[in-house]
Order: C-alpha cells, then sequence, then structure tokens
C-alpha cells in the first residue's frame, strides 16, 4: 500500500521535471517473475525505474542507502527494497536467497549486476548474481539501460538537477544450466551484460567498477 501511495505521489513530478523517455515497458510481463537486471549510473536508478514501471520493482540497496540521506532511506523503507552489506559474502548470499523468495512469489526483482554504480559512465564487468537467480529460478532476465541519471545526481551531490533521463528495457533473456557451475554463470553474465550494452551504448570495460574505484581511490 505504502508503496502504492508513494508511486502515485512521486510519478507526476517525475514526469514534470525530469521528462523521462521509456521504451520497452511492453517486455515487462503483466503478472509472474522477471529479473530487471540494469545499469547503474546513479542512486535515483533504483528511484525513476520502478516510477515507471505498472509493477513493484524490489531492488538490492547498499546498507548506506538506508543510514544516509534521510529522504533516500525513507523511501528504501517505503519501498521494501533489501538492504546488502556489499562487503560480506555471507550477507551477499542472504540477499541473493532473499531475492529467490520475491521470485518465487511471482514479483519483479532489480538487480545491478555491475554491484556498484559506474565511476565514470562506462558500462563494467558484471558480477555472477543475476545469473545465479536466473539459473536457479528459471527466470527470466530483462536487460534494462539507464541513460542520464548520473547528470540529475552525481556521485556526491546531494540536491537533484534538472537534466532529461530515458530508460529503455530489453526482450527477455532465459537461460537454462547449473547455477552451481561457475562457467555457466560466467556466461550468463557476460551475456547479460552485452544486451544492457546494446542499449545503453555504454562502452564497455572488462573489469569490476569496485577495482577501478579503487585504484582512483589509491591514486587520490
Amino acid at each position: 500500500m505504502l508503496y502504492q501511495v508513494t508511486k502515485i505521489v512521486s510519478a507526476p513530478f517525475l514526469h514534470l521535471l525530469w521528462r523521462p523517455e521509456v521504451s520497452g515497458v511492453a517486455h515487462v510481463p503483466l503478472r509472474g517473475p522477471a529479473i530487471l537486471a540494469s545499469n547503474h549510473l546513479s542512486v535515483l536508478d533504483s528511484t525513476f525505474l520502478p516510477l515507471m514501471l505498472p509493477r513493484k520493482v524490489t531492488f538490492l540497496a547498499k546498507s548506506e542507502y538506508f543510514t544516509g540521506n534521510p529522504i533516500t532511506a525513507a523511501y528504501m523503507r517505503a519501498t521494501g527494497q533489501i538492504s546488502v552489506d556489499r562487503e560480506s559474502a555471507a550477507d551477499a548470499q542472504a540477499v541473493l536467497e532473499a531475492a529467490v523468495r520475491v521470485l518465487e512469489a511471482g514479483d519483479l526483482f532489480g538487480i545491478y549486476p555491475e554491484g556498484t554504480r559506474s565511476p565514470d559512465g562506462r558500462l563494467y564487468r558484471g558480477k555472477i548474481g543475476a545469473a545465479w537467480l536466473a539459473l536457479k529460478t528459471g527466470v527470466p532476465v530483462i536487460p534494462v539501460a539507464m541513460t542520464g541519471t548520473e547528470k540529475v545526481l552525481p556521485p556526491g551531490a546531494t540536491v537533484p538537477r534538472l537534466s532529461k533521463i530515458g530508460i529503455s528495457l530489453g526482450p527477455p533473456m532465459s537461460f537454462t544450466g547449473d547455477h552451481r557451475h561457475a562457467r555457466t554463470r560466467r556466461e550468463v553474465t557476460d551475456e547479460v551484460m552485452a544486451a544492457i550494452q546494446k542499449l545503453s551504448g555504454q562502452e564497455y570495460v572488462p573489469s569490476y567498477a569496485n577495482s577501478h574505484k579503487a585504484r582512483l581511490s589509491d591514486a587520490a
């Protein structure tokens, strides 16, 4: 109920201020589970995408979003997002198991395969969480490309700026195989990232975004 109220109140402002261009919404099933695998440019990605779809989307969100900006934290809790500690492997696995329960309930689950926001607007190598979920549950993956959200709220900014955004959703992708096999998970992940790159037009970087951030931090 709170999710619907938040959506009803927020969606008109989103349309008015950021004039989103959305394509491919028809790829999202009207009922039944699906995994939305998106690139990640801004903390606002988890706000804009759900508000533009007719169904609720449950996202993974780093734990800092629940303890930092009070407005962001309130939105995350109101919309039922799942907090994850990215530094804890045990917590990450527990979150994936929670995601399985979301999908088994017939709902939509959103995930950022890059694992963190892009530090420079490029698309980085995907982690295997989305592939693990798709292989374990048999649920289709819908690739998603966000554009322009990094201009609305760049890293470090606290006040959103006015800038047009885009959201593109691709055809569902179905996969078969054993979720316990590392090579299969890697192949599925790479296919999903290729689909996201095709939608977004981003330059692809064959390394992890968090590793690149660490190198930038060390250099600084």
